[in-house]
């Protein structure tokens, strides 16, 4: 039977040394006010003191939620993670050498979670393999003082594999909606169904804990057994929140029935983007889908290529797919990606990656930081930050056609209109270099693969043609040598088959995406 506790006594649970596993996709999920109990209490006492804490995806706000609130120097020992995003004040303590980093894929973590509930031998996949997180290259290290192996290269039957190693849990942290008296949780709030079972799972196994943040508390067995996402025989502790701002659904809204599927909106209210460069570039990648195509999207520009099928009228003609769980509808752009409208089903992260990492994917849409003239691609590392992967290692693996979305140039100011591109002031930020700093996806695995990749920007297309990167479009209004490949690092191929970008993809209004989905 649960024990049902507040923020500040969970947080007084937590030991020295301490495996945390925190659950969450965003604010979704994450137990925010239990992670603010953690904060005070090291404030004031320095414990609990060097944990490891381990997450999946991307979790907390650009403020003072996430995995800012264990930024203290000497509360956490070692961050395993997929991506670090928006949590600077935990860069600065990896790139400082005060904490011990590791970025993996963020399937792999979800499977992690089930691997060790099950006390299996660790997660192997060939999700990584050729990338930073391969043990040959960096072994997804993120600082000097991250020295020990957490993932090695095995064969299998003559074929390479990765084994990432597993990390018991002490205790568990995760968010649901409702508990009831006997500690049973439901999420139906939630929009996001997190790894929350498994972690749970994990630290019973272990001999550890689990707390869980609740909003309410209802009658025991009041909650539909359907609806029960993590049984009470494995929660010991539920905390009930105080205040609407731990609990919030996403960053922008403390809760939307639209991405809790318990209401549906009309399309003709989607958002809608406008006029730029980035709407360009997610017309031009909504030209590369097939109608019936099952299509993952990144967050980003990538989000914008649902925004654009949506306002061309098309929304039941192509399947979408977030990393986080919905599958159908339409995904919502950032500040609330992750989380979809008019969703079909929304599955646990789990189950998601299962569903990615079998090649059930057609097209993945995903954002372009850095390319170099192999095809690899970055975006997780750069001089000034370390970002981590999040799903995308696990995306881009089997998934047979792969279009990498960005602008060609950073901080350009660009003019779209009246069918054309025009330049008013070039960028400084190179995204085409000859060697990109660490490779997030590696263009030699793609083509060993067979893999269709195609790197869209608003100035130009490029393909991966046999390990090459070959220019295929450009846009019109530029000058090709003046304004694309003087900015390059390297010198791409140029297909014979040149051609322009299509005039209409830069005007008001296109109308054109029908003739390309048949």
């Amino acid at each position: 039977m649960a024990t049902f506790i507040t923020a500040q006594e969970a947080a007084e649970l937590i030991q020295d040394n301490a495996v945390l596993g925190v659950c969450g996709f965003g604010l979704a999920g994450y137990a925010a006010e239990v992670a603010e109990g953690i904060k005070l209490r090291y404030a004031a006492t320095k414990h609990p003191k060097n944990i490891i804490l381990r997450q999946t995806g991307t979790l907390g706000d650009s403020r003072d939620r996430g995995p800012v609130q264990f930024s203290q120097e000497g509360l956490v020992d070692t961050w395993i993670t997929s991506i670090i995003g928006f949590q600077y004040a935990m860069a600065k303590l990896v790139a400082d050498n005060k904490m011990k980093c590791y970025c993996f894929p963020q399937g792999v973590l979800v499977n992690l979670f089930r691997e060790s509930a099950r006390g299996g031998p660790g997660f192997i996949t060939k999700v990584g393999l050729g990338t930073f997180v391969d043990p040959r290259i960096e072994g997804g290290k993120c600082n000097e003082i991250t020295t020990e192996d957490l993932v090695e290269l095995i064969e299998i039957d003559g074929e390479e594999w990765l084994r990432y190693k597993n990390t018991n849990l002490d205790v568990a942290l995760v968010r649901g909606t409702t508990a009831d008296e006997w500690g049973n949780i439901s999420f139906e709030k939630e929009g996001i169904i997190n790894e929350g079972f498994h972690a749970c799972a994990t630290a019973k196994r272990n001999g550890g804990i689990t707390i869980i943040q609740v909003e309410r508390i209802v009658k025991g067995g009041s909650l539909r057994p359907r609806d029960v996402k993590i049984p009470g025989v494995l929660v010991d502790y539920v905390v009930v929140s105080t205040d609407e701002k731990w609990s919030a659904q996403s960053e922008r809204k403390p809760y939307n029935p639209f991405f809790a599927e318990n209401l549906k909106k009309p399309v003709s209210q989607m958002p809608r983007l406008p006029l730029n460069a980035r709407k360009v570039i997610a017309r031009r990648a909504a030209m590369e889908i097939q109608k019936g195509n099952t299509v993952n999207l990144g967050i980003g520009i990538p989000a914008g290529v649902g925004l654009v099928v949506a306002e061309e009228g098309h929304c039941d003609d192509v399947v979408f797919a977030v990393e986080a769980g919905p599958i159908g509808g339409v995904a919502a752009p950032y500040p609330d990606f992750g989380f979809a409208y008019n969703a079909w089903s929304i599955l646990d992260e789990g189950y998601m990656f299962d569903f990615i990492d079998g090649g059930n994917l057609d097209i993945t849409c995903l954002g372009l930081a850095e390319v170099d003239q192999t095809g690899n691609l970055n975006v997780t590392k750069f001089p000034s930050r370390i970002n981590g992967p999040g799903g995308f290692p696990n995306v881009t693996c089997l998934t047979p056609k792969i279009i990498f979305c960005g602008q060609f140039m950073d901080k350009s100011k660009l003019e779209v209109g009246n069918g054309k591109l025009t330049i008013i002031e070039e960028g400084s930020g190179k995204k085409f270099v000859k060697n990109v700093l660490q490779i997030t996806f590696s263009g030699k695995e793609a083509v060993r693969c067979g893999l269709e990749v195609l790197y869209v920007t608003e100035r130009a297309v490029f393909k991966l043609i046999d390990g090459r990167v070959v220019l295929v479009e450009y846009a019109p209004g530029i000058d090709l040598e003046k304004d694309v490949l003087a900015y390059m690092g390297f010198k791409p191929e140029i297909s014979p088959d040149l051609k322009l970008m299509d005039a209409e993809l830069f005007s008001e209004t296109w109308g054109r995406l029908g003739e390309t989905l048949k």
